[in-house]
């Protein structure tokens, strides 16, 4: 196995300790940076790094990310919650949007989650996000199949009508 196949998974990671090797063979800093289309403030960074830590505190390290703000406990309390629905909540209409499990979150157990992250906390538990239907109140159903039978075959355009016809009235 050659050299670069070893770290062709993090190159930053190869560079960082390409600078290290270079500096060991006593490279200036400004060389490093130049051969290896870096700045040098970045190579005078990795260096320090290499005097404090050694070539080990050159890899490569996976962001941790923040901690979870619900607890494993809580998490296993969720569905049951969910499950007892909506308006058993104080919402109207028994739909879980994200908006309305983000608040049951800060209600139940104090913790704050923005709605746009719901969907994905809800993935994890194997539930779905559900839209709710807006309809307006005043819809007469009876009045829109009449329309759509009568009045919609009048207004659609036939093929035998060119396309600017209306334009030439």
């Amino acid at each position: 196995m050659r050299k670069t196949d070893e770290h062709r998974g993090d190159w930053k990671e190869w560079r960082r300790r390409r600078a290290w090797e270079l500096s060991q063979q006593g490279w200036k800093q400004k060389e490093i940076a130049q051969a290896l289309g870096v700045t040098q403030g970045a190579v005078s960074q990795w260096m320090k790094v290499g005097r404090e830590q050694g070539e080990e505190g050159l890899r490569g390290k996976v962001a941790q990310g923040s901690q979870p703000r619900l607890s494993e406990e809580q998490m296993a309390q969720l569905p049951a919650l969910l499950d007892q629905g909506a308006q058993a909540h104080g919402f109207r209409g028994a739909v879980w949007t994200t908006k309305r499990v983000a608040q049951l979150l800060k209600k139940q157990f104090g913790v704050s989650y923005h709605p746009a992250h719901m969907s994905r906390l809800l993935k994890g538990i194997k539930y779905s996000v559900q839209q709710p239907i807006e309809r307006a109140s005043q819809r007469n159903e009876e009045a829109i199949a009449t329309w759509k039978v009568q009045r919609w075959p009048e207004l659609k355009k036939s093929p035998e009508r060119e396309a600017n016809d209306r334009l030439r009235r």
